[in-house]
């Protein structure tokens, strides 16, 4: 009688029984070692996936402005801003007072995420110099003026630190997560209260010799105008909230009429000038054509493939661009203007909270 291993003879006919696989361990029945060992990587495997999605690298940001102060969490993983927390500040603003607040606010999520962040990003909005970590001028928080930023935030959160001026930092945060994405040479002008601008040129920020680089409010485009600066006929005399409200001032006391307040804001320009008014229309034909004046100057001298506008601009785009594109075409150079798109900021309101978070990423990777 003929049979084979595993079968059995059923008349003439031989068959092979197959064992049936009753689980998952059943190819590891007569290997424990490997089973235990399938088994432990794949516990390893969950353990990991789990720690991953409870635990994402992120970053401390900190925004110090002249009206307020802003703490923020941006995670490296969704590259979003996770939370953030404000109080104002102001001239008489403290700066121990306002650092103990600001370490109280980022500790306390610290401690609930149980981890420390990777770095800290810090936006200053005054005159910084990126050499010794501290501000060396500060006319909107004067009580901040040599102050350590560095060296103090350092010490509070024992990660590496990095700063920037207000400008720098937006700059950075609008090439790398707004309007200048993909661009090699972007300017950033913030064109709000004042006017100050972040030169990104060749996909580096540019601070030149004395780290000052990108004032352009301090340029010259009349021979007079409001007294910004201490400096009358500069640029954020005229392209900067508190240079439209001071030429408004001026403008009214010259003529009579119109329907904007005795001592309007920019914002109280503008608005009229939507409803019509002739003063306040002749008052922002004034104000962009300068501000077209001055952005020809850095189109033809640096050529760049985006100019990124701020705060008035995105609020008042509407009525600024068909006045600015008309100076623009007398002003520039053909080449270069037909080379640069000038587009308005996409980061918003969280525009600091990406610029801190900006720079600790930047930093952290060794290209500040």
């Amino acid at each position: 009688m003929i049979r084979n291993r595993g079968g059995r003879r059923l008349g003439s006919v031989v068959t092979y029984r197959q064992p049936i696989r009753t689980s998952f361990a059943e190819p590891f029945r007569f290997n424990g070692v490997g089973f235990f060992a399938v088994a432990a990587a794949v516990k390893l495997i969950m353990v990991s996936l789990k720690i991953q999605f409870m635990f994402s690298p992120y970053f401390i940001g900190i925004d110090i402005g002249g009206t307020k102060m802003a703490v923020s969490i941006f995670d490296v993983t969704t590259a979003k801003i996770e939370r953030v927390e404000r109080f104002p500040s102001g001239p008489d603003c403290d700066p121990q007072d306002a650092v103990s607040r600001m370490a109280e606010i980022a500790q306390t999520w610290i401690a609930q995420k149980g981890e420390r962040p990777q770095a800290v990003g810090v936006s200053v909005g005054a005159i910084y110099d990126c050499v010794s970590g501290c501000v060396t001028d500060a006319p909107h928080l004067p009580k901040w003026k040599g102050f350590p930023i560095v060296e103090t935030f350092r010490r509070i959160f024992e990660v590496p630190v990095f700063a920037e001026n207000d400008a720098n930092a937006c700059a950075l945060a609008e090439w790398q997560h707004g309007a200048g994405r993909g661009c090699d040479h972007v300017i950033f002008l913030t064109f709000g209260t004042g006017l100050g601008a972040g030169l990104i040129l060749n996909r580096r920020l540019y601070r030149g010799a004395s780290g000052l680089a990108g004032e352009v409010g301090a340029m010259r485009v009349a021979e007079d105008g409001p007294p910004i600066r201490g400096k009358p006929g500069c640029l954020e005399g005229y392209a900067s909230g508190a240079g439209i409200a001071g030429l408004a001032a001026r403008m009214r006391a010259e003529t009579e009429g119109g329907t904007s307040p005795t001592l309007p804001s920019a914002k109280d320009v503008f608005e009229a000038a939507r409803e019509g008014d002739e003063l306040a229309l002749a008052i922002v034909r004034e104000s962009t054509t300068k501000l077209g004046q001055g952005l020809a100057t850095l189109i033809d001298v640096l050529s760049p493939d985006k100019i990124v506008l701020g705060s008035i601009f995105v609020r008042a785009e509407a009525i600024i661009r068909p006045l600015l594109e008309e100076t623009l075409a007398e002003e520039a150079m053909p080449e270069s203007l037909s080379a640069c798109d000038i587009v308005p900021a996409e980061l918003g309101e969280l525009i600091g909270d990406f610029g801190a978070a900006t720079l600790a990423e930047l930093g952290l990777a060794g290209e500040l």
